[in-house]
């Protein structure tokens, strides 16, 4: 899984949420991950129409193996920046919305990261607006397709290097998540491709890239693949 990059308690002027209200429970943590290895450049490959549905069956073992229950697993086309191809690659993945605390999600991911040969897992638990803990956003725009994110990281040499790909549902809802110092820049990304941001969602929280080996290091996943 490469860095993937895509509740209320005030809107800003372009009315958009950065937080919850108050008694408002937070959001579940999620989990971003993936079983593909390959490098995928062609946006036709057939295993771009993988449903993952046996990696959907064993992901939630792994997350009640660890305590938790997964509450959402959401399917999604992944469009990410290689340097080393200087194009984008795609491939299939999911989004498990769990129960487990910050040291369940944290193992959790890191299992997955080895049962499926990845690098690193992401993760995004949720947290207040106003929490010290707070260091990424994850932002939420209907109406956009996987081709707009394409052709936007292939455009924006500054979005490739800030956000280096995003994921979007088969609805057409892009997820983005960056640094939380990085939002102007997905705003930016956002309206270039055609996204609404006045009618985007942006909650803010803490991510963290896991790996098999590591379970604290925040690096580019973008930069890995294990087979050509």
């Amino acid at each position: 899984m490469r860095k993937l990059f895509v509740a209320v308690t005030s809107v800003l002027a372009f009315s958009v949420s950065t937080g919850t209200a108050a008694g408002t429970p937070l959001p579940f943590p999620e989990i971003f991950a993936t079983n593909n290895t390959a490098v995928i450049t062609d946006p036709d490959d057939p295993r771009l129409r993988d449903r993952l549905v046996a990696f959907d069956r064993e992901v939630r073992g792994i997350v009640h193996a660890n305590g938790g229950v997964t509450t959402r697993s959401t399917l999604l086309d992944g469009v990410f920046w290689s340097s080393e191809q200087n194009t984008t690659t795609f491939e299939r993945s999911r989004k498990f919305d769990v129960t487990l605390d910050e040291e369940s999600l944290r193992h959790t991911a890191a299992t997955i990261s080895k049962r499926f040969s990845q690098e690193s897992v992401l993760t995004f638990r949720f947290l207040p607006a106003s929490s010290p803990e707070v260091d990424a956003v994850q932002v939420e725009v209907h109406g956009v397709t996987a081709q707009q994110v394409r052709t936007g990281l292939l455009n924006d040499a500054v979005a490739r290097e800030k956000l280096g790909g995003g994921s979007v549902t088969l609805q057409n809802k892009a997820i983005l998540i960056a640094d939380v110092n990085d939002l102007p820049t997905v705003r930016a990304f956002v309206t270039t491709i055609g996204g609404d941001m006045s009618r985007a969602k942006v909650r803010k929280g803490t991510w963290e890239f896991v790996g098999a080996a590591e379970a604290s290091a925040k690096t580019p996943l973008w930069i890995n693949k294990n087979a050509a």
